[in-house]
C-alpha cells in the first residue's frame, strides 16, 4: 500500500468509492432511502473539487486502485474517511488515520473532530474519539443520523 495526495484526476474514483461503501458497509445501519440521499452527495461536483483543493486528502493506493481515503479539513476536522468495500478490515483505515493524526500535529491542532456515521462510530471510539452530541441531519428531506465526535490529541 502506498499513499498518494489526492489531484482533480481521482475525483471520478473517489465519489464511486464513496457510493460503493456506504451502499454496502452502511447497509445494515441505514435504511435504503437514507442510503440514496447520503449517496447523492456525490452528485455536488463543486463540494468534491473544493475537497480536493482545500484539504489535505490522503489516498490510500493498493494495485493502482483508491482503496481509501481520509481527508483533513481546516487542519483539524475530518470530513471524508472511507474504505473500499473491498479492502475492508485490513488494517487501511488504521493508516490512513495515523496520517491524518500526524497532519493535525504538524499544524498543533488541540483536538481532532469528525462527524461520524453509524457505522464508523465503533472505530473512532478505538481510536479515542468522544461522542459529542448526536446528530439527526436532513438530506433531500430524509432523516440521518451521526455523531459529533472529538479526540483531544496527546504530543
Amino acid at each position: 500500500m502506498n499513499f498518494k495526495k489526492a489531484t482533480i484526476s481521482d475525483l471520478a474514483e473517489m465519489k464511486e468509492l464513496f457510493v460503493q461503501t456506504i451502499r454496502s458497509v452502511c447497509k445494515n445501519d441505514y435504511n435504503p432511502a437514507q442510503i440514496e440521499a447520503w449517496t447523492s452527495g456525490a452528485k455536488i461536483t463543486q463540494r468534491w473539487s473544493d475537497v480536493v483543493e482545500k484539504q489535505f486528502v490522503l489516498l490510500a493506493i493498493i494495485q493502482d486502485k483508491i482503496a481509501g481515503f481520509g481527508t483533513l479539513k481546516d487542519n483539524n476536522y475530518i470530513d471524508f474517511f472511507f474504505i473500499h468495500k473491498d479492502f475492508q478490515r485490513q488494517g487501511i483505515a488504521n493508516k490512513i488515520f495515523t496520517e491524518l493524526e500526524l497532519e493535525a500535529k504538524k499544524h498543533n491542532s488541540k483536538i481532532i473532530t469528525s462527524d461520524v456515521s453509524i457505522t464508523a462510530k465503533p472505530f473512532f471510539e478505538k481510536k479515542g474519539f468522544v461522542v459529542k452530541i448526536e446528530q439527526k441531519n436532513r438530506i433531500k428531506g430524509v432523516e440521518i443520523i451521526n455523531y459529533k465526535m472529538e479526540k483531544e490529541i496527546k504530543y
